[in-house]
């Protein structure tokens, strides 16, 4: 029987776990609380990849109290050795009496085995409690276990009438401070930041997080690395001496063809690395990136990318959720727009659900989720 009190210390659970919200990747973000007698004897949180799992910090905590305790997690504790020891051995071995796992964790590694090891040690388990709640902790992790591609956020900034830049290109900026040191935490999410060439030749962006600009983010561990940058990039076009390529850690996507030309082996000296995937007459093929990211251990992408690309991604229905910055401006009608999609009819519209909408700064923050009937 669930009653209120375990839901509360599942609450607990899920909001320890966002502390490793910038940090775990490519782990889950796990939270776990250790209570006996409706008291808490131990709480911990996944903090980074190779350090001890939340469930290990709780119950070290927790001592030889934990002996008769309840457990609360938010993710099924892992049954296999990795970079640490199996945390369904270490409860086990802690002697806790019951474990509230809030879901069930989709690694073929993992799944089911964590949660029957404590059943035959005769540890009674719930599932399911705060279910919802805990997966939104870990969309893309969950995501890559269960289909093998990424999270795909598309992120746009765009002005009243729709447009992300001037006709001649000029686009900075469109919205304020605040909208930016929001995108700066949204690039913290992710575990990778896609664009395109063009962007590259026209910006020559460096997308990186500046810690510099995230501002206060309170009890959360600081981002533990730079995002991975992906460039979609068919002839190898990329500058030898663009800002992206600094620090190390990019991958380029080419085609097959241009994969064996002077300028992606340029490239690939410098550290890049470059792959050579199939093209598209009107583009890269992008289920072939995310394929090849999802390979890569990516959670979590966020696509920072012109009109072009980002159309691409919602043409061929790969976005997950569209986050659009408004700014109260106007562009003008000859700007660029916020998406191209080639679209003729009524009955062929987009339809978005929102998730989300607030204030931020002077601008206009909207989360969107493809509507899954795309009806009207």
């Amino acid at each position: 029987m669930i009653d209120a009190q375990d839901t509360a210390f599942m609450a607990r659970a899920i909001q320890l776990a966002w502390r490793g919200r910038y940090s775990t990747h490519p782990n889950p973000r796990v939270g776990c609380v250790v209570v006996k007698d409706g008291r808490v004897l131990g709480e911990g949180w996944h903090e980074r990849a190779g350090e001890a799992h939340a469930e290990v910090r709780a119950l070290s905590q927790a001592g030889p109290e934990a002996r008769g305790a309840s457990v609360y997690v938010t993710l099924e504790p892992c049954s296999h050795f990795g970079r640490t020891p199996p945390c369904s051995r270490a409860l086990i071995d802690a002697g806790v009496a019951r474990v509230f796992a809030a879901t069930k964790d989709p690694n073929p590694a993992v799944s089911g085995r964590g949660l029957e090891q404590l059943r035959e040690a005769g540890v009674r388990v719930t599932e399911g409690l705060l279910a919802e709640e805990a997966e939104k902790l870990n969309p893309g992790f969950m995501k890559r276990m269960r289909t093998g591609r990424p999270y795909v956020r598309v992120k746009v900034a765009a002005s009243l009438d729709g447009r992300t830049a001037m006709a001649s290109g000029e686009s900075q900026w469109i919205t304020g401070p605040a909208a930016r040191q929001d995108v700066q935490r949204l690039r913290g999410l992710s575990d990778a930041i896609l664009t395109g060439v063009g962007t590259v030749l026209a910006d020559d962006p460096s997308l990186t997080v500046r810690r510099e600009e995230l501002g206060d983010i309170g009890l959360a561990t600081e981002p533990s690395r730079q995002p991975l940058r992906v460039i979609a990039d068919r002839d190898a076009r990329t500058p030898t001496s663009a800002r992206i390529l600094r620090g190390g850690n990019v991958q380029i996507f080419c085609s097959t063809q241009a994969y064996e030309t002077a300028p992606a082996q340029d490239l690939a000296a410098l550290g890049v690395s470059v792959t050579g995937l199939g093209w598209q007459e009107d583009g890269v093929n992008l289920g072939q990136v995310l394929d090849a990211l999802g390979a890569l251990g990516i959670n979590e992408v966020l696509v920072e990318a012109g009109p072009r690309l980002a159309g691409a991604f919602v043409s061929e229905g790969l976005v997950d959720e569209f986050w659009l910055y408004q700014a109260p401006v106007f562009l003008g009608s000859e700007g660029r727009p916020t998406v191209t999609l080639p679209l003729q009819e009524m009955a062929q519209r987009r339809h978005w659900q929102v998730l989300d909408r607030r204030q931020v700064g002077d601008d206009q923050r909207w989360i969107l989720v493809p509507r899954p009937d795309n009806q009207s």
